[in-house]
């Protein structure tokens, strides 16, 4: 059984996470330059430094169909770039995953798999895929949806500490940006985070710096380039899973499971023996 993961930012991540320790082989597709900020733990980094590990799980770039295979007898995350999915067609996976979480559908179809999940606003089960998962945090956060959509996108971030808008840092223009902290800093109000050409950008709370944007990234104004985690004594946070992305993971994983079950009629356990 192979599932195919489209996205690997921090939120994908932890899907992916859940997903191979669950044991599932997995392919995750990628853009050719991602722009995750929580770059510690989104395995979509890979696609810069070619390996990427979060919690002990290592994610590869790779391009070709014995990497991938490669990958899988080591026991590591094969990532290719493929926007489009291209590998889908190829490979022709049990269960397609969209996790872009791009508040929009950027083309997954049920034609893609017999099993297709999206993740957060943009789908419709039933239509664009077979389920949908609730990403808005709160009561809701990690539903799995047989009917409609997920709520849409309110561009207010989720509650951390209380703080909710002014955690997260927008690009003030567009331009190269150069940081100037590290993921974990302990930052100040006012203080200077980086530069987008001649364009400072200022902390907007005091905190834990939990994410900013690559080096040298070219950005578009209104982009989301760092996050800040008022909570100063939660710096290991920085570095591992988030629990809204380990909901998320579980969701997933509830859906795959109930699909195995429900195929397998009335023995869902015969038929999870048979194919696993």
């Amino acid at each position: 059984m192979l599932i195919i993961v489209r996205g690997a930012g921090d939120l994908a991540t932890g899907v992916i996470y859940r997903l191979y320790k669950s044991g599932f082989k997995m392919l995750v597709l990628e853009v050719e330059n991602p722009s995750a900020i929580r770059r510690t733990v989104s395995f979509c980094e890979c696609i810069y430094t070619d390996e990427q590990v979060v919690e002990n799980v290592r994610a590869k770039k790779v391009e070709t169909l014995e990497e991938i295979e490669r990958c899988w007898v080591d026991g590591d995350i094969p990532i290719v770039v493929d926007p489009i999915g291209k590998w889908i067609e190829k490979l022709k996976p049990e269960v397609v995953i969209d996790s872009i979480i791009a508040k929009k559908n950027l083309g997954t179809n049920r034609k893609m798999a017999p099993l297709t999940v999206g993740l957060g606003p943009g789908f419709t089960a039933g239509k664009d895929v077979d389920a949908v998962i609730e990403t808005m945090r709160g009561h809701n956060l990690g539903r799995v949806l047989y009917r409609g959509s997920a709520q849409e996108n309110t561009g207010v971030p989720g509650e951390i500490g209380g703080v909710t808008t002014d955690r997260v840092i927008y690009a003030p223009c567009s331009g190269t940006f150069k940081g100037l902290k590290e993921i974990g800093d302990i930052v100040k109000k006012g203080e200077e985070l980086g530069s987008i050409g001649k364009e400072p950008v200022f902390a907007t709370i005091d905190g834990l710096l939990r994410g900013i944007i690559r080096d040298e990234y070219k950005v578009q104004k209104g982009l989301k380039i760092a996050d800040i985690d008022p909570r100063l004594n939660q710096h290991n946070n920085c570095f591992t899973i988030s629990d809204k992305a380990r909901a998320l993971g579980g969701a997933v994983l509830e859906a795959i499971l109930y699909e195995i079950v429900r195929k397998g009629e009335k023995d869902g356990f015969k038929y999870f023996r048979e194919n696993f």
